[in-house]
């Protein structure tokens, strides 16, 4: 039986992952599917686990890079309605891992839940935030997850009780192959107040980016040195691979122009990382996973 047989009306074959990618580069995934339930879902990461073919999960594409070679395997994108659900009930929020993070934080806003405003304009779903432990303003997303339900790289189904996880800056223990949904728990304030917070907070973030569409946050942050600031002292501002460089407004942001290949972010990040090195003496790591 082919690998495919059964899935013909959510899977395709070569499809190319740049448009999935916030950068919109890279090439094609050997196999691509989106399942519209979360039964076809457990089906296909048994499927192609059994046949031993490598499976990835492609949320906001806000972290990831892929390589121009492509990838072979496997890649899933949850975007049916099944997998972007939220739902309030008391100070408890929850939310499917393929909602998006921006309507996530609009809801909570709107709910008059205190913390996720802070969020306000990074990109991705809720998933990878977690997965990532995304964070902002002096608030990390996993600091007020009570549970999360959550598939592994076999398909089997398993519950994450707070007590089972863990959160740090930039890191989560929650690195199965899928977070399915989580449930958060925040206290309550004024939702005109957090409004206003969240609105005051989209401008600031909003004037440190490039226009462009095409960009992405690369460096993780090094405790109070930030990223940005290593790479400006490292005279690299402005700096320029092939049709990839970095931000005139943010040091830690690469924006790619019309042209544009996965390889040139590439030798950009080895780039700025061999001259912080030399300059000032400080390893800084990729805040992107590359494919």
């Amino acid at each position: 039986m082919s690998i495919t047989a059964g899935f013909e009306h959510i899977l395709r074959e070569n499809e190319p992952l740049g448009p999935h990618t916030r950068l919109n580069l890279g090439g094609v995934a050997e196999y691509f599917a989106e399942p519209t339930s979360e039964s076809e879902l457990i089906e296909l990461v048994k499927r192609f686990a059994q046949a031993d073919k490598q499976v990835r999960l492609i949320g906001g594409g806000s972290n990831i890079l892929v390589r121009d070679e492509g990838v072979a395997g496997l890649v899933i994108s949850l975007t049916a309605p099944e997998f972007c659900q939220i739902s309030v009930e008391g100070n408890q929020i929850s939310s499917s891992g393929g909602t998006r993070l921006s309507h996530f934080v609009s809801t909570a806003v709107r709910e008059g839940f205190a913390g996720p405003e802070n969020l306000v304009g990074i990109p991705g779903t809720v998933g990878g935030a977690l997965h990532e432990n995304i964070g902002a303003h002096g608030h990390d997303i996993g600091s007020r997850l009570q549970n999360a339900r959550v598939m592994t790289r076999s398909g089997d189904i398993l519950e994450r009780s707070k007590d089972e996880m863990s959160f740090s800056y930039r890191q989560s223990s929650l690195d199965e192959l899928v977070i399915l949904d989580a449930t958060f728990q925040y206290e309550k304030e004024d939702p005109e107040i957090l409004t206003k917070r969240m609105q005051k907070l989209w401008i600031v973030r909003r004037s440190a980016q490039p226009i462009s569409e095409a960009s992405i946050y690369v460096f993780k942050d090094r405790g109070v040195e930030s990223a940005s600031d290593l790479i400006e002292q490292s005279g690299l501002k402005g700096t320029k691979v092939g049709e990839v460089e970095i931000s005139d407004k943010d040091a830690n942001i690469f924006v790619a122009h019309q042209g544009a290949s996965c390889n040139d972010v590439i030798q950009l990040i080895e780039l700025v990382q061999n001259q912080v090195s030399e300059k000032l003496g400080v390893e800084i790591e990729t805040a992107l996973e590359i494919w």
